[in-house]
């Protein structure tokens, strides 16, 4: 859930602009937690773990 629309929280690091959950201007995500998953049982590089709280922004 956000904390306030694109008030930055400074302990979720973030550079996925693409995200409406992105802070403008900022690297960070305005959400107060996220969700982590993995596309392998037992992930071994970070291009296997996936940020599951993305939400494409809409054009």
């Amino acid at each position: 859930m956000p904390q306030s629309e694109n008030e930055a929280n400074k302990s979720i690091l973030c550079s996925v602009r693409s995200c409406q959950n992105h802070c403008s201007g900022e690297d960070f995500c305005s959400l107060d937690y996220i969700k982590i998953g993995a596309h392998e049982s037992n992930p071994t590089i970070c291009q296997y773990v996936d940020c599951e709280s993305f939400l494409a922004k809409a054009d």
